[in-house]
């Protein structure tokens, strides 16, 4: 093994700092880093060449020719470590689509800085805000169909999921790596920034979700509203929906009118539904 190579076979000081990055959100914003898991995550994040502190990987044991090639490829910087394997599965979760053989790689990332504008606003931006999501797999869901339907970036207001946990990060198949991802503290700053853009001539409408419409001249089905302008788009909690400031700041509240016994949708299923209705008016977006 390279002598630049470490070697962890016991929970040592270097394995507990990066345990703790797994259950620790206050830790994980005081290191500036997360763990990234996954074959398509880790991926995503050699793609868009995020910045990487560390990159390990099991002893005695052959890489497959994908992950020796992430191996190979990552920040010459980045700490490379091989650790025992069933440390490596703590740090891994277990990651099911790994398969039976185990875990072959775990990427230690640096966290991007909770700016909003790290989101571009163009004259057809789309923009995802997510009101206090509590569930970091809603969260990541949220954020892949963000993704895949042509938002420009989500925003997490609130106390909420945290968009650095392992957990969002894997339901989000790599997409949290992909797009911008950015924490506020309330909706004030967010209606701040959505202020100075329109200051600089965006005409940017806050566009809130909910499971009826509000009965005056700002409630639409979700599906009767323009939405082809530059939009940002509110999805509120499963259990009390958008905040009281959230719906005071909303130019629009959509219906998404649901039946059966269900008494709301998902948050991640109503940012889907809501944000293809945004990609079908716009015509669907082109991969990226």
């Amino acid at each position: 093994m390279p002598a630049d190579v470490l070697r962890i076979t016991t929970r040592n000081a270097r394995f507990q700092q990066w345990e703790a990055l797994r259950g620790n959100r206050s830790k994980r914003h005081r290191a500036g880093e997360m763990l990234v898991q996954g074959v398509r995550p880790i991926t995503v994040a050699l793609e868009r060449g995020w910045p990487l502190a560390a990159v390990l990987a099991p002893l005695d044991r052959r890489l497959s020719p994908w992950a020796q090639d992430v191996w190979d490829r990552a920040d010459p910087g980045a700490v490379r470590a091989r650790m025992a394997p069933e440390l490596l599965a703590v740090l891994s979760e277990k990651d099911a689509e790994e398969g039976e053989d185990g875990v072959e790689l775990v990427l230690v990332a640096r966290t991007a800085p909770d700016d909003l504008d790290r989101i571009p606003v163009g004259p057809d931006a789309l923009v995802l805000v997510l009101d206090r999501p509590a569930s970091p797999g809603n969260l990541g869901s949220a954020v892949r169909s963000a993704d895949a339907l042509g938002a420009d970036g989500v925003v997490v207001c609130g106390r909420a999921a945290d968009p650095t946990d392992s957990r969002a990060l894997r339901a989000s198949t790599g997409s949290a790596l992909a797009l911008p991802v950015v924490a506020a503290p309330a909706p004030a700053d967010v209606l701040a920034w959505v202020a100075r853009h329109r200051e600089r001539g965006v005409p940017l409408r806050v566009v809130g979700t909910d499971e009826a419409a509000p009965d005056d001249d700002r409630g639409a089905d979700l599906d009767a509203l323009d939405l082809t302008g530059p939009v940002v788009l509110v999805v509120g909690t499963e259990a009390t929906g958008m905040s009281a400031a959230w719906r005071r700041a909303c130019d629009h509240v959509a219906a998404i009118p649901i039946g059966g016994a269900a008494s709301s949708l998902n948050a991640a299923a109503s940012a889907g539904v809501a944000l293809y209705e945004v990609a079908r008016q716009r015509g669907f977006p082109r991969r990226r």
